[in-house]
């Protein structure tokens, strides 16, 4: 009987037994069979305080927190002074006389200007601090208007002389002029430095 290359091929195939089933696993306990024996904790009442809203009003904040030094500390720093001795006109030690000149004729363009008609005197100084430091950031030249000061009580102008001897000891101011008939001034600024 001649050989079957077949029947010779099947007898080197070698099937493995068929392994047994594997029996499914034990169900799992339910939550409260594993739990049964806890005791829970007694609770004791509690009031649940929702945390207060905040106002829809803002806090008012101080005008020289934003302010570098050099400007904050001119804030309240004269008390008298003798109205007689304010110029008409300021020039810083050190800057040439053309400068009030050409401050006069409009050299430099005017970047900002503030009114501090109806203001008192400590809101006409933080208002004026404020603007300058503002101001210095968009150009030099500006105008500050405070009056003739013929509707105070006094008789006397107030804001007048009180702006321009402020003017005349803020650091980054190095000119002023009269404008506007004596009721304001042309202020120029120091220029502002990059990085300040």
């Amino acid at each position: 009987m001649a050989h079957s290359p077949f029947k010779a091929a099947l007898r080197a195939v070698r099937f493995s037994p068929t392994p047994p089933p594997v029996p499914p696993p034990p169900p799992e306990p339910e939550f409260r069979q594993l739990f049964a024996d806890v005791v829970p904790l007694a609770v004791e009442p509690r009031v649940q305080h929702s945390p207060p809203r905040p106002s829809p009003h803002p806090r008012p904040r101080p005008f020289h927190a934003s302010i570098p030094a050099a400007h904050a500390d001119m804030a309240h720093a004269f008390d008298y002074f003798d109205a007689e001795t304010v110029p008409q006109h300021f020039l810083r030690a050190g800057i040439q006389h053309q400068v009030l000149r050409k401050l006069r004729a409009g050299h430099w363009p005017v970047v900002a200007e503030i009114d501090l008609h109806g203001a008192s005197r400590h809101q006409a100084e933080e208002r004026l601090l404020t603007f300058l430091f503002l101001a210095q950031q968009r150009g030099q030249a500006v105008r500050v208007i405070h009056g003739l000061g013929m509707g105070s009580a006094a008789g006397a102008p107030v804001l007048k002389p009180l702006v321009r001897q402020w003017l005349s000891q803020h650091p980054e101011v190095l000119a002023f002029c009269e404008d506007a008939g004596g009721g304001a001034v042309l202020v120029l600024l120091r220029r502002r430095r990059q990085g300040d």
